[in-house]
């Protein structure tokens, strides 16, 4: 190989790398970002959220790709209706996600994050007809363990950490079918619920139950971060996703609910019994077999 292009790689890496740390990272801490938004209503922060994302991706997209680019995935119907779905469904996914670590849940969106990416390869198998490896299919069996030893233990199913593992496993099975790039496909996925989030907003602030009658300055100036603080750990993940390999990815992938869990015992001072400690580990050793089993078929 020639050393240009030798360099040129690693180069490359390098920068895949970094972006996928840097977000895994943001993604890590966000839920401090979040909870700093209390005492601003789970549903008003969801709202502005929608929009600022719309107005960030959109402003990203114009000045990378152009109008052009806009107008060309636009024409395609069966695109928009996917990226439309896929907006309801990520939609769920931040709701849930949002709600849960302002109301005291943060431990609940790791077990949640942690079990995605199996319900991702039971998705592949009902859905896309893979072939599951053994080492998958041991992988699945300790996660549903862990889910097990939650139910059986409280007597009810997680049913936060469900919704995010199945909200989110949803919308990586709808983004397997676009090749749209990260700042449109999020653009799209957010525009056809822009005007509806903008008149709750606005009714919702005339009636003073927004967040301008919730918040302080320093909280609503936090709030109309959200957007941007959406929109960069997601281009940072698309940037890494096309210049590293998927195993390290999803390695790496481990990193932030595994922050989010550091944050949720001990900032957060959420409760973690020996139960709960019980089912992480029972899911963890399942994800041990899982990276096992992709580094296998990439040998």
């Amino acid at each position: 190989m020639p050393n240009d292009q030798l360099q040129s790689e690693r180069k490359n890496h390098r920068t895949g790398m970094a972006c996928a740390l840097g977000c895994m990272l943001l993604w890590g801490v966000m839920p401090i970002y979040w909870k700093a938004l209390v005492p601003i209503d789970s549903y008003v922060i969801i709202l502005y959220r929608i929009v600022l994302v719309g107005v960030v991706c959109f402003a990203a997209a114009m000045k990378v790709y152009g109008a052009v680019r806009l107008k060309d995935t636009f024409k395609n119907k069966r695109t928009v209706l996917l990226l439309f779905i896929a907006g309801l469904i990520i939609t769920a996914n931040w709701s849930t996600y949002i709600y849960a670590i302002n109301s005291g849940q943060a431990i609940a969106t790791c077990i949640g994050y942690y079990i995605d990416p199996l319900v991702v390869c039971i998705f592949g198998m009902v859905f896309f007809k893979e072939r599951p490896t053994k080492y998958k299919l041991v992988s699945i069996v300790f996660a549903c363990a862990g889910v097990l030893v939650v139910v059986v233990h409280f007597m009810k199913l997680p049913m936060i950490a469900l919704t995010l593992a199945l909200t989110f496993a949803t919308y990586t099975a709808l983004k397997k079918h676009l090749h749209v790039e990260a700042v449109v496909s999020l653009f799209f996925e957010t525009v056809f619920l822009t005007p509806f989030a903008l008149g709750a907003i606005v009714y919702l602030e005339a009636s003073g139950r927004g967040a301008i009658a919730a918040a302080g300055p320093q909280q609503f100036a936090l709030l109309l971060l959200a957007g941007l603080l959406t929109a960069t750990p997601l281009t940072l993940f698309a940037i890494a996703a096309n210049r590293i390999s998927m195993i390290s990815l999803g390695i790496l992938e481990y990193i932030a609910p595994s922050i989010t869990l550091l944050i949720g015992i001990f900032l957060f001072k959420e409760e973690f019994d020996l139960v709960q400690l019980a089912a992480f580990v029972v899911i963890w050793i399942g994800l041990v077999f899982f990276t096992c089993g992709e580094i296998h078929e990439k040998e």
